[in-house]
């Protein structure tokens, strides 16, 4: 399975399917990513972990039932935080978590890929979301922190393997990963999703996508809007004008449309953000604003 860049399949104008399975269950399309729920860099406690509180409430509400989050989130704090406005958490909420990296005291991210630091990270979730089993547990590769890089992942994956065997984990993905990797984790255990860097303006995955919806495993893009680096354009910003909405509500709508697999887990510490994002799944996009939006990400855009 070749991961190649292509340029994205024939985009339909219809409006694309609101679910897709996970982990045994159907999820909405439009979840959401905690990151943004700990302090400045990932790191420390919120400046107001009331508004966060509300943020996740108000998420649900809105029907999200795909959260994603870590314990390297903080490190802690967003699980607790989640902990404290969810638990006990309702039946159709799907928690997805990532294990492979640890935080040092200024914050920097360090790999932690040794079965002995899987176990531990499974555990610290488990114990700060307040949870008996993980329904899904992102196997997150640090070989190359910014972009998937090839090298060798049995280790880790036969640790999150003999994990699922205990119980303690439902179902496992893998994030920044390779085609090959992703091929190679397949082999010791059911890959239910795959998690990587890419948005409108970031294609690399495209054909791995394509791959990916054929074989029914969900795609979920981190940084969907660009993350450190938000997406901005000229080109985007006057599409999102002549559609009355804002432009990142409009580049996540191209990802509902880009392929069926792709779930979305946009965060934001903002209610309004969160509403803005969430509106993106009632977005309509014709032909020639999808093509408008495809030539964005084109190489020399």
């Amino acid at each position: 399975m070749p991961q190649t860049s292509s340029q994205p399949s024939t985009h339909s104008a219809a409006q694309p399917s609101r679910t897709f399975a996970l982990a045994g269950r159907t999820v909405n399309r439009m979840g959401y990513g905690a990151m943004q729920l700990a302090g400045p860099g990932v790191f420390g406690p919120p400046k107001d972990r009331a508004t966060a509180v509300a943020v996740l409430r108000e998420a649900l509400a809105l029907g999200v039932n795909h959260l994603d989050t870590s314990d390297f989130y903080g490190p802690h704090v967003t699980n607790q935080i989640i902990r404290e406005a969810l638990h006990p958490y309702p039946a159709d909420l799907t928690i997805v978590t990532k294990v492979g990296a640890v935080r040092d005291g200024t914050g920097a991210w360090l790999p932690a890929q040794e079965p002995a630091d899987i176990e531990r990270a499974v555990h610290d979730n488990l114990r700060n979301l307040g949870l008996d089993a993980l329904d899904v547990v992102n196997l997150r590769i640090m070989g190359d922190v910014h972009q998937p890089s090839e090298g060798p992942i049995e280790r880790q994956m036969e640790a999150l393997a003999a994990l699922r065997e205990r119980g303690l984990v439902r179902h496992i993905g893998i994030s920044n990963a390779t085609a090959k990797q992703i091929d190679d984790a397949g082999q010791i255990a059911p890959i239910v999703c795959v998690q990587n860097h890419y948005n409108l303006v970031n294609r690399t995955d495209d054909a791995l996508i394509d791959t990916l919806a054929a074989r029914g495993i969900a795609y979920v893009p981190f940084f969907p809007l660009g993350g450190f680096s938000p997406i901005q354009s000229t080109a985007l910003s006057e599409i999102a004008q002549s559609l009355g909405a804002a432009p990142m509500t409009v580049a996540l709508a191209w990802l509902l449309h880009r392929a069926p697999n792709i779930l979305l887990i946009p965060g934001t510490s903002s209610l309004a953000h969160l509403h803005e994002n969430m509106s993106a799944e009632t977005l309509e996009l014709s032909v020639e604003v999808l093509a408008q939006l495809d030539a964005i990400g084109k190489p020399g855009a």
